[in-house]
């Protein structure tokens, strides 16, 4: 591990203009590269002291031995060669942007001698057709399940294809017309390729042909009297406009956009991209990525890092792909020739839209503007959408971003390997006699000190045990800020603890706890191993203090801070700081957060059962069913407010006697004002 102090640079022999800087390993590898509006003032914070560091930044600075920077001539120029540096040393601290693919599709196998339609998630490969995004799995089975009603085409795998080959008899899907059984040779194979050709050209966005044959059919049916066949027309119909509305068209001036949206936690970075074309989602990408830091800085420089690199890199495979076609064409120059409309041939146009909508605008987003233009030869938007159709894709799309991240999470917490690796990291991190295979976390949730609950979740072997989850109502609370979080974190471990001092398990009285996944007369299983409060040392301190006084010794004690993910053992002055790809790491956050989330639920029930109790509560002859007309004849209590004693006897139900008693319990100063006039 290298000393930075030992290749510092000189601060007056830094300059202070734009440029591009490279950190350098012993053996001469770069490993890091950045870009600075002032060189000196960027490089310079690296050298500071290293526990200010961000632990990402601190492992860079220590692994590399010297430092070097070239100098530009604008901030344009230095995000370019950022780029071209990257591109070419591909250094191990910078982010790289690896494409999940992990988003539900609709794939068609054209390449194969029978093709089938069929759900699909994962890598792109050749000889497959993709339709979507679709935003959920069942999206996909239900278009697929209403297509095959206009075209049947085969959608079982080829075990049992083969079978029913074999057997000489098609399948269910055959039997009842939801597939035209090309494996008993009910249909041929090139009218079986012409069906499929059909469904492709549907899922494309050409519908106008299909809907008007059906139409045509479905007339003529009715009118030759056959309104068996006319009636599954119109089902055939049905299907395909609920199909079109599932596929609508985003936005209707027919906009080429791109829409960009991150969700990020301390960690890691959830990036998903969608691809507008005519106003229709044609395609989505997504990234999980590490982060260097957890600031809202950094992710802006994220945005920026990933725009760049990514359209750079698709238009560098859009140009790899057009030099391929040129070879191709010109070894039939007598016959072919290159024109503008070859389908092949795209612009950069085409490749990089003129709209890019992000939710959170790049850092210098007028020289990222400048860079993407650039590439692109023509003027580009690159905005944050406030209203309308463009806010509302935004969302959809970080929803995506959302589920991406936490199936990325979920896909690790399901590996074996990792939680094995993650449980002998805590371990040896601190210092346990053995792997902890319970664990137990708490925090608290509240605001301004209403309504204070905390949760209690429990791991086992690395995974949630939800059947041990507690809830509680914190009974001690009093006043607000860092000191009552302190007081409800030892009221919660004195209950949780309050009778494993006498050697039994523990076991809390059922009403100090609301736990709806727990029976009655269930018991509250073993004690942890290791057992971890939200917070810092002041929290950690007052949690050991309550197993100082039940004696305990035998559960280890630590506290995760959320800003840097510091791990805080009683007493002690300095954090535990963990490597940031560390399985125990990961572990401890999944803890930390699943505690969190429950425990925000339910501080969010009590505070809805709270919010319900209003004015109106009070009123003598004013149940539920009248107080539910009072909301649905006025829309919302403002208005009822707002509303005269007339007004309030208007509604259906409501005498003059229980107008004015409403109008009086929503109005006390007012009637106290009028008394006293």
């Amino acid at each position: 591990m290298a000393d930075p102090s030992t290749y510092r640079p000189l601060p007056g022999s830094i300059p202070t203009d734009p440029g591009v800087y490279k950190f350098l390993s012993g053996t001469g590898r770069v490993i890091y590269v950045g870009k600075a509006k002032n060189l000196r003032s960027r490089l310079l914070s690296y050298f500071q002291d290293l526990s200010q560091l961000h632990p990402r930044t601190r492992q860079m600075v220590t692994t590399a031995d010297s430092v070097e920077w070239t100098v530009v001539g604008t901030e344009v120029e230095a995000l370019q060669l950022e780029y071209t540096w990257i591109k070419k040393f591909d250094p191990q601290f910078n982010v790289k942007y690896r494409d999940d693919k992990s988003y539900p599709v609709l794939a068609v196998s054209v390449g194969e001698r029978v093709p089938r339609a069929f759900f699909y998630r994962g890598p792109q490969r050749k000889g497959i057709r993709y339709f979507g995004p679709f935003s959920h799995a069942w999206a996909v089975r239900e278009t697929l399940d209403l297509l095959t009603r206009v075209f049947p085409v085969r959608t079982c795998t080829k075990g049992v294809f083969h079978r029913h080959e074999a057997l000489g008899r098609p399948c269910l899907l055959g039997y009842i017309d939801k597939c035209s059984a090309p494996c008993v040779g009910k249909v041929s194979e090139a009218e079986h390729r012409e069906i499929v050709n059909s469904f492709c050209s549907f899922m494309s966005g050409q519908t106008d042909r299909v809907t008007r044959d059906l139409e045509a059919e479905m007339m003529q049916a009715a009118e030759e009297l056959n309104f068996e066949r006319a009636a599954r027309l119109r089902d055939d119909l049905m299907a395909v406009h609920k199909v079109m509305e599932q596929q609508a068209i985003v936005f209707s001036d027919g906009t080429d956009a791109d829409v960009i949206a991150v969700e990020a936690d301390s960690l890691e970075a959830s990036i998903q991209l969608f691809h507008v074309r005519q106003g229709r989602v044609r395609g989505q990408r997504g990234w999980v990525v590490e982060r260097s830091d957890d600031t809202d800085e950094q992710l802006a420089e994220m945005l920026q890092s990933f725009l760049i690199q990514f359209y750079s890199d698709a238009l560098e495979q859009e140009n790899y792909t057009l030099e391929s076609e040129k070879k191709v064409v010109r070894r039939g120059v007598d016959q072919f020739s290159l024109t503008d409309d070859a389908p092949a041939l795209r612009r950069p146009a085409d490749v990089i839209p003129k709209e890019i909508l992000v939710q959170v605008l790049p850092v210098d987003v007028d020289h990222t503007r400048a860079v993407l233009e650039g590439l692109r030869g023509t003027q580009i938007d690159i905005r944050v959408p406030q209203r309308g159709d463009k806010k509302t894709l935004m969302e959809t799309v970080h929803r995506n971003a959302v589920d991406a991240l936490r199936q990325h999470k979920l896909k690790r917490v399901g590996d074996l390997t990792a939680r094995s690796a993650a449980l002998q990291e805590i371990q040896d991190a601190l210092f346990m006699d053995s792997a902890p295979l319970r664990m137990e976390c708490t925090d608290i949730s509240h605001i301004q000190g209403t309504d204070v609950v905390a949760s209690l979740v429990v791991f086992e072997d690395g995974l949630p045990k939800k059947s041990d989850y507690r809830r509680y109502k914190i009974k001690e609370a009093a006043g607000d800020g860092h000191s009552n979080d302190v007081a409800s974190i030892a009221e919660i471990v004195r209950r949780r603890f309050a009778k494993h001092h006498r050697d039994k398990r523990a076991m809390p009285e059922l009403e100090e706890f609301e736990d709806s996944a727990v029976e009655e007369n269930s018991r509250f299983a073993y004690p942890p191993q290791l057992f971890i409060v939200d917070g810092g040392l002041p929290q950690v301190n007052a949690a050991q203090q309550v197993l100082d006084e039940y004696g305990i010794t035998d559960v280890t004690l630590i506290g995760i801070a959320k800003r840097l993910e510091e791990i805080w053992l009683p007493g002690e002055s300095y954090p535990l700081i963990l490597p940031r790809n560390s399985q125990a790491l990961f572990l401890f956050q999944h803890i930390r957060d699943e505690a969190h989330r429950f425990a925000i639920s339910f501080h969010r029930q009590q505070r809805s059962s709270r919010m319900r109790r209003s004015e109106l509560d009070e009123v003598k002859g004013l149940g539920a069913a009248r107080r539910s007309e009072l909301i649905k004849h006025f829309g919302s209590v403002k208005k009822l407010k707002e509303a005269s004693v007339d007004d309030i006897a208007a509604v259906k139900g409501f005498g003059p006697k229980l107008a004015s008693d409403v109008f009086s319990a929503l109005h006390p100063v007012d009637e106290a004002s009028n008394t006293e006039s």
